[in-house]
């Protein structure tokens, strides 16, 4: 049965004041008592509202620079004592310590201080002690207590005061679960940043957290829940996108999404780049003059698994290339930003969703995985390793020209985001064929080939898009058969990472091909 507990007195002490002086003029208009700190009672004075000091409660001033104001025995036995136990009103009436019936608190802005790299003792003095302990106390007394610690909810506790005078079982709960999540969040936030000030990149204990963002329909499939958190990072992306037209992206639109914004980010913003995944890889990939011959030589792959795909650009979309992309169905399309005629030219596909994310992310940037398995979860740096031309060791009787060279390099930019076992064959600065996630990589090859002939074929083509191309494994070749198929399927150079006890085989095969071929001393396994 749900019970209401009146409001009589209310503590407010945020530091978001967004919002808080309307709530507050509903609350004194209700006749609720207002008790307040510093910047926040004179904040409502100023607003003409009568507001008590905390230190006109405790007897005591505020001190130590705002560190000790609210840590006191008539604070917290205000919002710990249980109104209907005898012994707790006793010690209430002979120390007299008043009821506080609702607590209002918002933290310092910790996260919002490190995010924008601050130095180490502002940070600190950023980490709140009164706010989380008052939080914490009222949340246990939920049932006597209501704490508000999210100014989203001040329309529902100011509505049900107004009709009630007081606040339901129901909503105190849910409040108290939104408080106690909230301090978890803010110590989890905290320690993350202790750990790396004192360079404990696995701590013996980690946290982290999220702020829910939007409940889904499903998840991966329809007998899945699933919902999309933010963590507060503000890497440009999938997260921090506007969506500006199209229906509620699913669970497998985010994934997708994220996969190929993240490997369109491989290609910087020197010349124009388009990706186009399908179910986390990338199905077409290319580089070019301009955005919209960029789109077309990626679709011109795999136009078939392209259907339905995501689409990824690195240039503010231009209506050229929005036209090229209505002539197939597509489930998102993400770029930095967008011509007011070209998001005019998608809206005829009403459908789409249109994301812009207004930059793109540093591939090379730090960062963590995380990945559940039963009982526990793993925890992983980003693959953020980048290879460059003089990274790489030339390891075949023959040198890549700088055609190959270019190509090379941009082949195992993409299959550093193709499910392993990956293969890709590339031609100039485009990917011509893609073999992803199979358990053999001589397998990988045949896909990768057998999806380059089919391109061909459909744009009417005599021969293999991958024939005069360049292959890029995301790990080495165990026997030279895999490098063999590629070979065949008329590939002239390969880069791969080598690293094989076999590698001496795989080097006398490419030779003995005409081959020329790139060890880059890094892998970029996919799972």
């Amino acid at each position: 049965m749900t019970q209401t507990s009146p409001v009589r007195r209310a503590l407010i002490s945020v530091s978001d004041k967004s919002g808080v002086e309307a709530f507050a003029r509903r609350l004194s208009a209700a006749g609720v008592e207002l008790v307040s700190t510093g910047g926040t009672a004179a904040m409502l004075r100023k607003a003409g509202l009568a507001v008590r000091d905390v230190s006109e409660l405790t007897g005591f001033p505020e001190m130590m620079d705002g560190r000790v104001k609210t840590l006191h025995p008539k604070i917290h036995g205000g919002l710990l004592a249980l109104r209907d136990n005898a012994e707790h009103l006793a010690a209430m009436k002979a120390h007299d310590i008043p009821a506080i019936d609702l607590l209002v608190v918002n933290l310092y802005p910790f996260e919002e201080t490190v995010a924008r790299g601050a130095g180490y003792e502002e940070c600190v003095e950023n980490i709140d002690i009164g706010g989380p302990a008052m939080i914490r106390a009222a949340a246990k007394n939920h049932g006597h207590v209501g704490v508000v610690t999210d100014p989203d909810d001040y329309e529902a506790v100011a509505a049900e005061i107004e009709s009630t005078g007081g606040l339901s079982t129901a909503l105190k709960r849910r409040l108290a679960a939104a408080a106690y999540a909230r301090t978890a969040a803010y110590d989890a936030a905290i320690s993350a940043w202790f750990a790396k000030e004192i360079g404990d990149d696995y701590p013996k204990t980690i946290a982290f957290a999220g702020r829910l963002k939007q409940s889904l329909r499903y998840g991966e499939n329809p007998h899945q829940s699933a919902a999309f958190y933010l963590s507060g990072d503000k890497r440009p992306g999938v997260a921090t996108a506007r969506q500006v037209q199209g229906k509620e992206l699913s669970y497998n639109n985010l994934n997708d999404t994220d996969a190929a914004y993240e490997c369109l980010a491989e290609f910087g913003e020197e010349k124009p780049a388009v990706v186009i995944v399908k179910h986390a890889n990338p199905c077409g990939v290319a580089i070019a003059d301009s955005l919209a011959d960029a789109y077309a030589r990626a679709l011109m792959c795999d136009p078939v698994s392209a259907f339905g795909g995501i689409i990824a650009l690195n240039r503010r979309l231009d209506r050229a290339t929005a036209e090229k992309i209505t002539e197939i169905f597509s489930e998102v399309v993400i770029a930095p930003e967008a011509d007011a005629d070209a998001l005019d030219v998608l809206s005829a596909k009403k459908n789409v969703r249109v994301l812009l994310a207004g930059a793109l992310p540093d591939p090379a940037a730090p960062g963590r995985y995380f990945k559940p398995v039963a009982g526990g979860f793993l925890v992983q740096a980003r693959d953020n390793g980048v290879i460059r031309a003089e990274d790489l060791k030339i390891v075949t009787k023959r040198q890549p020209s700088a055609a190959e060279l270019a190509d090379m390099l941009f082949a195992f930019k993409v299959a550093k985001h193709v499910k392993s076992n990956a293969i890709v064959y590339a031609k100039n600065g485009a990917t011509v064929g893609v073999g992803a996630g199979q358990m053999s990589r001589v397998d990988s090859s045949r896909i990768a080939a057998r999806k380059s002939a089919d391109a061909a074929q459909a744009a009417g083509l005599s021969e293999p898009l991958a024939k005069g191309s360049v292959v890029a494994s995301d790990a080495f070749f165990p026997f030279p058969d895999g490098l063999l198929a590629a070979a065949e399927a008329g590939a002239t150079a390969v880069i791969q990472p080598g690293g094989s006890i076999r590698d001496a085989d795989v080097i006398k095969a490419a030779d003995e091909a005409g081959l020329a071929m790139a060890f880059t001393g890094m892998r970029h396994f996919r799972h």
